[in-house]
């Protein structure tokens, strides 16, 4: 079944939007009083809110530039699609030769700030909105958990950025600076945890059906758990799991039906970019069809496609291959047939969608298909990982995970088992490449899968020189670019 539908900007959130164009960072605002006094209903409030959700449906933040960046450059992915089409600057992904000036890391750079601007321009006005307040500290709390995950993108892909924390007024020389000059990693990562900290405090463990979808206390817990791990505070990470792991989640008893229509927003469902079948179609664009088979016979663009060291890594009787991978001449779940014909021999499963089976809206560019972003089964496998670190059961979790995949249980886990888990568990989530980074061992594994990457200079990716050149200089380049 289709879950209810998040309601979309409306014309009157252009009253205090106009001016927030993606293309401009800084920004005139209208009257704050008119807008506050347009913005006071219940309904005008949470559409301001949603314009924020909205973000994460755009081309250039979720879809090809951001597959491009977070999982083409590991080693679960090649750049597919045929020898001659490089998709722009994909072949330079998958050989880890983009430089400051490859389009991709731009788009995602611009994609995450357009997203913040957004999220500033909510939090500008809902603390002032005549609304009930228990309705507005759970709408901010929405907001700022929405602002963490923009900040964790940019800072796990360029280390510090420009911290902006409000809405910049172009005649203040303070916001010019804070927009021109980088803070530290540490600034934002300390940043994005008060955000959580205070979506923790505000959102309900659950919704209503006609508000499935929205981030709820579990999704910010839960990304305050991953948000530490990164910064390796393995008992914060422990702790943070375990409140989880107490809210009431479970995992999805069949691995393959998490990718299909029955199992959006279920009970393993912690956070999903909501795909919404209406009129227009309001879906990740191109998302689905940039992965989808190419060729006689194929749906799609073909890029992203599983690497031969993936297929190869899984154990025998893992589930997770055959879910995970859409092998070339197999029939799939729903009964198609992919023909012998398509141009690579394998793609990605978990952007499949089915066009008999569930309730295509017969959108290839904006399907209607969720795409998920924090699930239980990734927080089991954080709790094991963090239980290794610093004490605890980390088998339990573990083999949860393992279970569900038709695997046998582990007598004992190491920290190599844990990572393993991971990658089959979560592969085409796009966590590889950061994960190899953090682990510290992104150079021996990727150099292995014929990648070029350089210890010292690719754990980070260089900042776009299009915003050096806009800064005028005062941006500063990451070491080796």
């Amino acid at each position: 079944m289709k879950k209810p539908i998040i309601t979309i900007i409306t014309g009157l959130m252009l009253v205090s939007l106009a001016s927030c164009n993606d293309d401009e960072f800084l920004a005139v605002q209208p009257s704050k009083e008119t807008t506050e006094q347009a913005l006071s209903s219940p309904t005008a409030a949470t559409e301001l809110v949603n314009a924020v959700y909205n973000k994460f449906l755009s081309f250039n933040e979720s879809s090809f530039s951001w597959i491009g960046v977070t999982s083409i450059t590991s080693d679960d992915a090649d750049k597919g699609s045929d020898p001659g089409d490089n998709g722009t600057d994909k072949d330079l992904m998958d050989a880890l030769t983009f430089t400051s000036n490859t389009i991709s890391i731009n788009e995602v750079w611009e994609a995450n700030y357009q997203g913040i601007s957004r999220a500033n321009q909510a939090l500008q006005y809902l603390p002032d909105l005549d609304i009930d307040e228990t309705l507005k500290a759970r709408l901010i709390g929405e907001t700022r958990f929405l602002r963490s995950m923009f900040y964790f993108r940019l800072v796990r892909m360029f280390g510090g950025v420009p911290l902006i924390q409000g809405v910049p007024d172009i005649q203040n020389q303070d916001d010019i600076n804070a927009a021109n000059n980088r803070v530290s990693k540490e600034d934002i990562y300390a940043f994005i945890t008060a955000d959580l900290q205070n979506a923790v405090e505000n959102l309900p463990t659950s919704y209503p059906n006609t508000d499935l979808g929205r981030a709820t206390k579990g999704a910010a817990l839960s990304l305050l758990a991953k948000v530490n791990m990164y910064q390796e505070n393995w008992q914060e990470v422990y702790d943070l799991t375990n409140e989880v792991m107490g809210l009431g989640y479970s995992l999805t008893p069949d691995y393959e039906d998490v990718w299909k229509e029955i199992g959006e927003n279920n009970s393993e469902s912690i956070f999903e970019i909501q795909g919404r079948g209406e009129t227009p179609n309001k879906g990740v664009e191109g998302y689905f069809v940039v992965q989808g088979a190419r060729g006689a016979g194929g749906w799609g663009w073909g890029f992203n496609t599983p690497s031969e060291d993936l297929a190869s890594s899984y154990e025998e009787g893992d589930t997770r291959r055959d879910a995970t991978i859409i092998f070339r001449g197999e029939t799939l779940w729903d009964g198609f047939l992919v023909a012998e014909t398509v141009s690579n021999p394998m793609y990605n499963q978990k952007a499949y969608v089915s066009k008999t089976m569930e309730s295509f809206n017969g959108g290839d560019w904006e399907s209607n298909k969720n795409v998920r972003i924090l699930r239980y089964a990734e927080v089991l496998l954080m709790n094991a990982e963090a239980a290794l670190k610093v004490g605890g059961d980390a088998l339990t979790p573990l083999n949860l995970v393992r279970n569900r995949a038709g695997l046998e249980s582990l007598n004992t886990v190491t920290q190599q088992d844990v990572w393993k888990e991971r990658r089959w568990e979560l592969a085409f989530e796009h966590d590889r490449f950061f994960d190899l980074v953090r682990q510290g061992r992104a150079g021996q594994v990727l150099r292995a899968h014929g990648k070029n990457f350089v210890d010292g200079k690719n754990e980070l990716f260089p900042i776009p020189q299009a915003q050096i050149d806009l800064s005028k200089g005062k941006l500063t380049q990451n070491p080796g670019y």
